[in-house]
């Protein structure tokens, strides 16, 4: 008899593992609200469950089908981004050191120099895209977590994340990688070697905008990966059940929704790059990106939907492109089925590391032809206005 095929996970996604409610056979997943379980006359727990803080069946699915599109042993949902990665630092021993990359999310980059100012870690940070410095510090100060945010947000260098591993396994480094923007159906970290990976759930993997929630992936059970499931159920940092709900039902359709944002992403990095009107465009799909190579080989069915344009003129042209941007939705947040437009320099604030000229377009999956035409409209808008000024 020959083996069970393996699903692909288009069919995973969209079957969400295809698990069926055995009483009436629902293929809707179903919302579990309870918060706590009934115990049986002798005090034992004939459902499995005592209290829905670290054991409600509301997270059940989710976790596994994400564990299974990441290739994982288990999955872990937080109500937020920020929830499941300061999980994963403060399993860590006091005082660990943490290397991490210098373009990342912002607000992450923060909370980390603030622990690190208490002294409860020790923190240093490393260039993105040059691999060679990252694997000399491993060698010779390896800390006890290398954080990788692989391409990074906004401007999207991108990190060799099997190379990096390799030196970080000869160190004996925990590595975990933040894959919010590549989703498990562009890049496995877990299968280059990485330890962990972490989600903000709030972008592709939900895509509606309508829910906040994060999420944690490990390769293997451990020590620390006990530390973090055990700090989820004392500090009681989980997630809602109708907030899993939604979460899982949005990822049906992720991979529907992350082709048609590399196919417009790469459209329009294309159609940009060159544009006069245009300083730069900030996309590992062209040719022309430093990093493009390695995309190319750890990035399996495309770039991402995630792409910045440097705008000509400076800041006050970036910002005249964005105020005049009409289908693109000036927001904050990325993955969502609309696309967005966002000034990084201005609302990341001081201390951001964000040229002030550039915008962060986050690709949804409209017609390509309109956000095309949107960008044209609003990029001839500053050279308009410099038209009409006095010679």
């Amino acid at each position: 008899m020959n083996a069970p095929r393996t699903l692909s996970p288009d069919t995973l996604a969209a079957q969400a593992l295809g698990w069926i409610a055995p009483q009436h056979r629902d293929l809707a997943p179903t919302i579990h609200p309870a918060s706590t379980f009934e115990r049986a006359a002798d005090g034992s727990y004939p459902g499995g469950r005592l209290y829905s803080r670290d054991q409600s069946p509301a997270y059940d699915q989710a976790e596994t089908l994400l564990a299974a599109l990441e290739g994982g042993h288990q999955a872990l949902l937080f109500p937020s981004g920020m929830a499941a990665a300061t999980a994963l630092v403060q399993a860590l021993e006091p005082g660990a050191r943490v290397l991490a990359p210098h373009a990342m999310y912002w607000g992450l980059r923060n909370w980390l120099q603030e622990l690190a100012t208490r002294r409860q870690i020790a923190l240093d940070f490393y260039d993105n895209a040059d691999g060679e410095a990252l694997a000399a510090v491993l060698r010779t100060m390896p800390p006890r977590l290398l954080w990788i945010e692989t391409p990074a947000n906004p401007t999207w260098e991108v990190t060799d994340i099997a190379a990096a591993c390799a030196a970080a396994r000869a160190a004996g480094t925990l590595v975990a990688v933040d894959s919010t923007v590549p989703t498990p159906l562009l890049t496995r970290p877990l299968a280059l070697g990485a330890d962990f990976v972490m989600h903000s759930a709030t972008k592709y993997l939900n895509g509606h905008s309508d829910v906040v929630a994060g999420a944690l992936v490990c390769r293997e059970d451990s020590p620390v990966w006990q530390r973090v499931r055990q700090n989820r159920a004392q500090g009681g940092a989980v997630l809602g059940p109708f907030e899993a709900w939604l979460l899982l039902r949005g990822m049906r359709t992720l991979p529907l929704r992350v082709r048609q944002a590399c196919a417009s992403a790469q459209r329009i990095a294309e159609t940009l790059h060159g544009d006069a009107r245009v300083a730069q465009v900030l996309y590992p799909g062209l040719p022309s990106h430093p990093g493009h190579a390695v995309a190319a080989a750890q990035m399996q069915g495309g770039f991402g939907g995630m792409l910045s344009i440097r705008v000509a003129g400076g800041e006050a042209a970036a910002m005249a492109v964005a105020g005049r941007l009409q289908v693109f939705k000036r927001a904050t947040s990325l993955g969502s089925v609309e696309s967005l437009v966002e000034h990084r320099a201005s609302v990341e604030g001081p201390g951001t590391l964000c040229p002030p000229d550039l915008l962060r377009l986050s690709i949804g999956i409209e017609a390509v032809d309109d956000l095309l035409a949107d960008l044209d409209q609003a990029l001839d808008a500053p050279t308009r206005m410099a038209d009409r000024r006095p010679a």
